[in-house]
């Protein structure tokens, strides 16, 4: 009697799609051209948040260990150019860098590292007292930072990438990730965007928060 073999899926994309229905709905895609190039644009809802994220997918063929940058949304360095972050120039080196392969997963709702705009902006008024950029949250009564990556991996399990080379210099981001089922194999640095204005916050990053920002920043 020929002996049945049984097909166990890998606990990995198990987890994996089991993430994707809980926390996010994919909504739409759509081509757009930008000066990086042009991507595909796919938009999804948080079903814990609500936020509307997007995932800017390169067109050309992603596969496995795909390059991936992870971006929090800041309206105030993306839209309005300011030098108090380097978060502008880190999205528009990401856009050129995973234009030939790679996608940018753009996290909704996580301004100011997860605080709100309002609360970032208030924060922005201690630092010109003193504060740096960990001490001003806690003086607000707010984490240094309250993000999470949940959406994100799901995110990436919807489009099928279960490792991936993150462009990052947050360590955290690397952390919540494998926790969630994506397999980092390999850290991309994304030093771009230092000015006079935002040096003190950039060593408070690396010094405070263990990003992993040269030392001669």
């Amino acid at each position: 009697m020929p002996q049945q073999t049984e097909t166990i899926e890998e606990p990995r994309l198990v987890a994996a799609a089991a993430l994707v229905a809980e926390r996010v709905a994919f909504e739409v895609e759509t081509e757009i051209p930008t000066a990086h190039g042009r991507f595909r644009f796919r938009a999804y809802r948080d079903l814990v948040t609500g936020d509307e994220h997007l995932a800017i997918v390169s067109l050309a063929p992603v596969v496995q260990g795909a390059l991936v940058r992870v971006h929090s949304e800041c309206l105030t360095g993306e839209v309005f150019s300011s030098e108090k972050c380097e978060c502008g120039p880190q999205l528009d080196a990401a856009l050129e860098r995973i234009a030939d392969g790679g996608v940018v997963v753009y996290l909704r709702g996580h301004e100011g590292r997860g605080i709100g705009l309002v609360a970032k902006l208030k924060a922005y008024r201690l630092q010109q007292s003193g504060l740096d950029t960990l001490d001003a949250n806690l003086a607000l009564g707010l984490p240094a930072d309250d993000r999470e990556y949940v959406a994100a991996a799901a995110i990436l399990g919807d489009l099928g990438l279960h490792s991936v080379r993150l462009l990052t210099n947050n360590p955290d981001k690397i952390a919540q990730l494998t926790g969630h089922g994506i397999e980092v194999v390999e850290r991309v640095p994304l030093v771009t965007g230092a000015a006079p204005a935002n040096l003190a916050y950039l060593r408070a990053k690396r010094d405070r928060m263990g990003h992993l920002i040269p030392a001669d920043t």
